[in-house]
């Protein structure tokens, strides 16, 4: 435990407060606020807290953020060992997110404060996907704040996301997000988009393996997976080539609908195909039947790695694919359905890309505590705002 003050020593009182070293709190406290310290009324990390804190009871807009601090801001100075009770404007919140925060400094920050938890990076595989921010397209415009993340779903945090650019897309920006990321012992999975050979080259060479769904952005690679996996046509009195296909299925019941995945992986192509380091093929076969009708929907996907058989049979490279759509569900849909992310408007500075990594932060610790139903555990917090406080202040376990 540490007995401090508030970072800047704004608005702090004369006892300060315990805060636990290592806590979301001192990670935020370390940001650098370079305001002239003449009339600062908040101290940056003050500010950080307060959005976090509402953001963690289900507060989605800038304004909402505001009043819920008004209206607490006696029992919040108190617990923050705050000299007045006070809350900001909601023009204060977007000012300091926007031109404030140093936004390189703070995805830093967030990601050393995650890094630092127990068990935290065990997990092997890095998600790869884009998205944008929607409520930053100006009208009239069809461009907003683009992020590409590297995300571990099985453990809720994102390790690191960079701004795509206006004149590049994401081939170009994936090589620099991973290029931030200790790749050994790692599998990166990403939609098809990514699946190129330089990123290939870029992974295994840095000590990791990629699983890539191949589509017609690679139309000779996907044209040579899909040939192998087609129904030998055989003279009559001859038997088809033995083949080393090995298969995979699961079934799985939920949301409404029934789930079949099939997948048949092959090594015939490892020593064929144009393509840096791969080792694996697959046809991955899914059908979802939905139980109110009865409707079947089937898709059918071809793709390649640089695992090898002895390091990923069927039944992990299933695995392997389907955790991938944990970016999707996890964290992106969660930011835009549950934190109201595309509703947002704010446009000040980088105050739509500093709200993006508070989202990722709150889902990063919610997710991080077992949690679930994360609306449902916003309206627990809504009514213990101490125990959404406490996760700010002490050191996970």
């Amino acid at each position: 435990m540490e007995y401090t003050s508030d970072s800047a020593a704004v608005n702090s009182g004369e006892r300060g407060f315990v805060v636990d070293l290592g806590s979301l709190y001192t990670h935020l406290a370390r940001l650098c606020d370079h305001r002239d310290r003449r009339g600062i009324r908040y101290a940056l990390v003050t500010v950080l807290v307060y959005v976090i804190l509402a953001k963690l009871v289900g507060q989605k807009h800038v304004r909402g953020i505001a009043e819920w601090i008004e209206h607490r801001k006696e029992a919040l100075a108190e617990a923050l060992g705050l000299r007045k009770a006070r809350a900001p404007h909601p023009s204060t919140y977007s000012r300091i997110l926007g031109h404030v925060v140093d936004i390189e400094q703070f995805e830093r920050v967030v990601s050393e404060f995650f890094a630092h938890q127990p068990r935290a990076g065990q997990s092997v595989v890095i998600a790869v996907d884009g998205k944008t921010v929607r409520g930053t397209i100006a009208a009239g415009q069809t461009q907003g704040l683009h992020l590409l993340a590297a995300y571990l779903p099985q453990e809720g945090w994102v390790l690191a996301q960079v701004e795509v650019e206006g004149k590049e897309n994401e081939i170009k920006a994936a090589p620099r997000l991973l290029k931030c990321l200790d790749l050994r012992d790692k599998v990166v999975t990403a939609d098809a988009l990514l699946a190129q050979r330089a990123l290939s080259l870029q992974i295994v060479e840095a000590g990791g393996d990629y699983v890539w769904v191949i589509k017609d952005n690679q139309p000779q690679l996907r044209q040579d997976i899909e040939l192998l996996f087609q129904p030998e046509q055989c003279p009559k009195g001859f038997s088809p080539a033995l083949k080393d296909f090995r298969t995979a299925s699961t079934v799985e019941k939920g949301h409404g609908r029934l789930e079949q995945r099939h997948i048949t992986v092959s090594t015939e192509l490892k020593d064929y195909l144009d393509w840096p380091y791969a080792q694996q093929v697959f046809k991955l076969a899914r059908d979802f039947e939905r139980l109110q009708d009865g409707k079947i929907t089937h898709t059918l996907v071809y793709g390649v790695t640089s695992l090898k058989a002895q390091e990923a049979g069927p039944q992990r490279l299933l695995r392997l694919i389907r955790s991938h759509w944990g970016i999707e569900n996890g964290l992106h849909y969660r930011r835009d359905e549950t934190l109201g992310e595309d509703r947002c408007r704010l446009r000040t500075g980088h105050a739509a890309r500093a709200m993006v990594i508070i989202n990722n932060l709150v889902l990063g610790l919610l997710l991080r505590q077992g949690v679930n139903n994360v609306p449902a555990a916003q309206r627990r917090f809504d009514a213990h705002p101490e125990e959404a406080l406490s996760l700010i202040l002490t050191c996970p376990t």
